[in-house]
């Protein structure tokens, strides 16, 4: 149901950033959470704890499509393998 709410303004702020060739900053921003490994002795080590990235939703939509395109067009002109 989102999708459907979202895919015109989606679409348009897809179209700028290819056009211009400008992404905007908050498209970049990501959120990094540290969770602790379990069953550390020594939680005072960095390698007791893992980062976890959180890109922005709209970016892994339209990097999914970005893929999708370059997929289709190599399997198209036979580029890969």
């Amino acid at each position: 149901m989102a999708a459907l709410v979202i895919v015109k303004d989606l679409a348009e702020t897809a179209s700028y950033c290819f056009a211009s060739g400008i992404i905007p900053k908050s498209l970049k921003e990501s959120i990094i959470v540290v969770l602790c490994k379990e069953g550390k002795k020594d939680y005072s080590l960095l390698g007791s704890y893992r980062p976890i990235a959180l890109k922005n939703t709209l970016v892994k939509v339209l990097e999914k499509h970005v893929a999708n395109i370059i997929s289709k067009a190599a399997e198209e002109h036979r580029l890969l393998p």
